[in-house]
C-alpha cells in the first residue's frame, strides 16, 4: 500500500484547509486509516482517525470540533478537513494505514503504511 498525501499550505489563523491522502489500492475495506503530525521539536502526535470502511471516527482532543475525518472508497482517499486553524496547528501532517484494534488506534507505531507527509503552516 502506497498513500500520498497532499493538500498542505500557509493559512493564517482561523483558516481552512483540507488535507488529502490517496491510497494505492482498496484499503478502507481493510484497514484504519489515520492522520498524525509532527511539529517542529515535538514527537509524532494522532490527529484523527476512521475505521474500515468509513466507520467510526476518532479525534484528538486537540482537534476535535474543528476538524472531520472522511474517506471516499471510489477515490482511494482519505480527506482531513481542518477548520479554525491555530499557529500550534503548524506540522507536518502524516497519512497513516493499518489494520489496528480499537484500543491501539492513537498509537503511530500500530500503523503499517505511511505517507510522505505534507506541511501545514499556520501564522498567528
Amino acid at each position: 500500500v502506497q498513500l500520498q498525501a497532499s493538500g498542505g499550505g500557509f493559512v493564517q489563523t482561523g483558516g481552512s484547509l483540507r488535507l488529502s491522502c490517496r491510497a494505492s489500492e482498496r484499503t478502507f475495506s481493510e484497514y484504519t486509516m489515520a492522520w498524525f503530525r509532527q511539529a517542529p521539536g515535538k514527537e509524532r502526535e494522532f490527529v484523527a482517525a476512521v475505521r474500515r470502511s468509513g466507520g467510526s471516527t476518532y479525534y484528538a482532543d486537540s482537534v476535535k470540533g474543528r476538524s472531520t475525518i472522511s474517506s471516499d472508497i471510489t477515490k482511494n482517499t482519505v480527506y482531513l478537513q481542518m477548520d479554525s486553524l491555530k499557529p500550534e496547528d503548524t506540522a507536518v501532517y502524516y497519512c497513516a494505514a493499518g489494520r489496528v484494534i480499537l484500543t491501539s488506534i492513537r498509537r503511530g507505531e500500530q500503523y503499517n503504511y505511511w505517507g510522505q507527509g505534507t506541511l501545514v503552516t499556520v501564522s498567528s
